[in-house]
């Protein structure tokens, strides 16, 4: 990935925008530290970005799930066999 120095950024922000635009992501560094990364707006890939049901019908959850290893958990929490 591209790393641009804040400076030449602030001179050139339109060719950049359209860098971006393109679907041409670079990071933004000030001193050489990258401070930030530019992706266009439509980018797959969104730092946070939740995606329910994204694994939905993939596996099975047993009907007894909630009572897995009960007995184990209990004598971790009592101390009594």
């Amino acid at each position: 990935m591209r790393t641009i120095n804040i400076d030449e950024a602030s001179a050139d922000l339109p060719h950049l925008v359209e860098m971006a635009a393109r679907g041409e992501s670079f990071v933004i560094a000030k001193g050489g530290k990258p401070m930030v990364r530019v992706v266009p707006v439509d980018s797959t890939h969104r730092a946070g970005a939740k995606r329910i049901g994204i694994l939905k019908d993939q596996f099975d959850i047993p009907e007894d799930f909630d009572r897995l290893c009960s007995d184990e958990i209990e004598v971790l929490f009592t101390g009594r066999i």
